[in-house]
């Protein structure tokens, strides 16, 4: 299936299932320190500081962690064609200063190229691929290059044109290959992103693949210089950490009798939780658990085995479509547990970001405490909580509020709000792992009990960041009638405090509404979403569209508070009705 690039969000084809219809993007993590060696003739000179290891396991460890230049050199069809600036060496001197070791720059070759035979790509093009390259070299970086959307605008067919796609897949590293042969040994050739196969079944996808892998293998290994020896990332298909894919890439591995080689596959966490579908709105036991068994399976598939692993993506889905997603609270307790069972699997993690993450206009973090959180996983655990919001009515008695502590390891200290610490005993209680904040303190943080944060507190531990939790006065939502399109609908709404989490779309015989047919709650962002500057909550085209004519919807949205509204809405043609009742 291929969708539209939108200007800001980098297309994805994830192609991943866990029953039906929930698909999952698997596999995901983290490694070490590095290890330092040698490694050949003919690499850049500055690579001399920095030697890489021998041993392949020691190089990618010496990796770890790492990020992605994503929606820059392999947007289509140029560089800035996806909302994200001109790649400079101080872009990439800020990134390296924050801690990463290594950085994948997915490359799209495709609007670059001549016709056949040849895929000639254009010289230009190469050059400025090149001088990326050599900036992140210089930068220090471990850096990955790869043929990356072209696993989908032309890889693809590759059962139905097998010649040419497999010409213009050799020609295309034939090229990289010879272009890139003597640069440092930090440089890291991935044969492919994300590679699927159409009109084809299982098999005879497995054979492709390892068609692909194999001859990108012995075009590098045969092309001279430093690509005898060079670091090699291979992929199973579409990178999904499904264990039979997995089976069949240890396969090819085994086969090449290489030890240089890299496993490589990504990982997006639990898709309903990943996008904010059928409800999952939490960290929960069920995303916990599917976290916990990818990574076994890539430890246990290639770890064990002396293969070395790079989760080339990883992140969540819905924070690549805008704000709001996946809760911020449950986002870091993602983050903090995808980089503690990363680090125990030993598989060195990169992190995906098409802009979403890190500002590369102001060359700073878009939200540096998630950032601080993903940076401490890297070695040690994090304490987290229940939530990260603490609801407070608008009016009538405050009580007092009581969250439990995940400790991940760690002592309680203090909390704080501001630079001002609050009193054990007074302003707060703490009973094993259950905090409970006492009613005299929230009447004293919230004030005047205006909508919205009134103050936001700090819990501290004995390691990794501290938890920060908001208090938020709060009063149901009040939404109101109106008309408008399939193209532009917008339910007015009073938010009051308070914050959606999910919708549920319901048909008056209880049948689910909406394009997620198989759960009535519908996908954050693309089929509603909440506009507090606009104070209303869209529904998206997608969402009208795929509602049925003439039948009234019921909508159900749930806020963080736990509070619910109701709302109706009908389509006719292309006019829509929203009432209250």
């Amino acid at each position: 299936m291929k969708k539209q690039q939108a200007p800001q969000h980098r297309r994805r084809n994830l192609r991943l299932t866990v029953g039906t219809p929930l698909a999952l993007a698997a596999a995901g993590v983290l490694a070490y320190g590095a290890v330092f060696g040698t490694f050949g003739d003919g690499a850049r000179p500055e690579a001399a500081a920095a030697p890489v290891p021998g041993d392949a396991m020691a190089a990618v460890a010496a990796m770890q962690p790492g990020w992605n230049l994503g929606n820059s050199l392999d947007a289509i069809p140029e560089e800035t064609s996806w909302g994200q600036p001109r790649t400079t060496k101080a872009l990439l001197d800020k990134v390296r200063s924050q801690g990463f070791n290594s950085i994948r720059v997915p490359v799209t070759w495709t609007d670059h190229q001549g016709a056949a035979p040849n895929y000639t790509i254009d010289p230009a093009y190469l050059k400025r691929v090149r001088q990326v390259v050599d900036q992140a070299l210089d930068s220090g970086f471990y850096v990955i290059i790869d043929i990356h959307h072209d696993s989908w605008q032309w890889a693809d067919s590759m059962s139905t044109d097998h010649a040419k796609v497999l010409a213009r897949f050799n020609a295309t590293w034939t090229q990289i290959a010879t272009a890139f042969r003597n640069e440092s040994a930090k440089l890291v050739f991935e044969s492919v992103n994300e590679p699927q196969f159409e009109s084809a079944d299982d098999a005879r996808k497995a054979e492709l693949l390892n068609e692909l892998n194999k001859s990108f293998h012995s075009i590098v290994r045969t092309s001279g210089g430093n690509n005898t020896k060079r670091l090699l990332m291979l992929p199973t298909e579409v990178c999904t950490p499904d264990q039979r894919l997995m089976n069949n890439l240890a396969t090819t591995i085994k086969s090449l009798r290489d030890p240089r080689l890299i496993a490589t596959v990504h990982y997006y966490g639990y898709f309903p939780f990943s996008v904010n579908v059928a409800g999952t709105t939490r960290f929960d036991s069920t995303v916990q658990k599917d976290l916990r068994q990818t990574f076994k399976r890539i430890h246990d598939t290639f770890v064990a085995k002396n293969i070395p692993v790079v989760i080339g993506e990883y992140g969540l889905l819905g924070y690549d479509h805008g704000p709001g997603a996946v809760e911020r609270g449950e986002m870091q307790k993602y983050f903090e547990a995808l980089g503690n069972t990363a680090r125990t699997n030993k598989v060195t993690t990169v992190l995906w970001d098409n802009g979403a993450f890190f500002d590369r206009d102001k060359l700073r973090w878009k939200d540096a405490g998630m950032y601080r959180q993903i940076k401490s996983s890297w070695t040690t655990r994090s304490a987290t909580a229940a939530t990260d919001n603490v609801f407070v009515p608008k009016s009538g008695r405050i009580k007092d509020r009581t969250l439990t502590l995940n400790l991940n390891g760690a002592a309680f200290k203090a909390l704080k709000h501001g630079t001002t610490k609050l009193v054990n005993g007074e302003d707060y209680t703490l009973a094993g792992n259950r905090l409970t904040l006492k009613a005299a303190a929230l009447t004293r943080l919230v004030g005047d009990r205006s909508h919205g944060v009134n103050a936001r507190l700090q819990a501290e531990f004995s390691r990794g960041v501290p938890w920060r939790l908001q208090v938020i006065t709060h009063e149901t939502p009040v939404q109101s009638n109106t008309t408008g399109t399939t193209n532009s609908f917008r339910i007015p709404t009073r938010f009051r405090g308070d914050v959606l989490a999910t919708m549920e779309a319901t048909y008056a015989d209880g049948g689910n509404a909406g394009p997620t047919s198989w759960t009535p709650y519908q996908q954050f962002n693309t089929a509603f979403a909440p506009d507090k500057a606009k104070k209303a909550i869209r529904l998206t085209p997608a969402f009208l569209d795929a509602v049925k004519g003439d039948a009234r919807v019921k909508l159900t949205f749930h806020f963080w508070s736990g509070t619910t509204t109701t709302y109706y809405v009908t389509k006719s043609g292309s006019t829509v009705t929203g009432t209250t009742s």
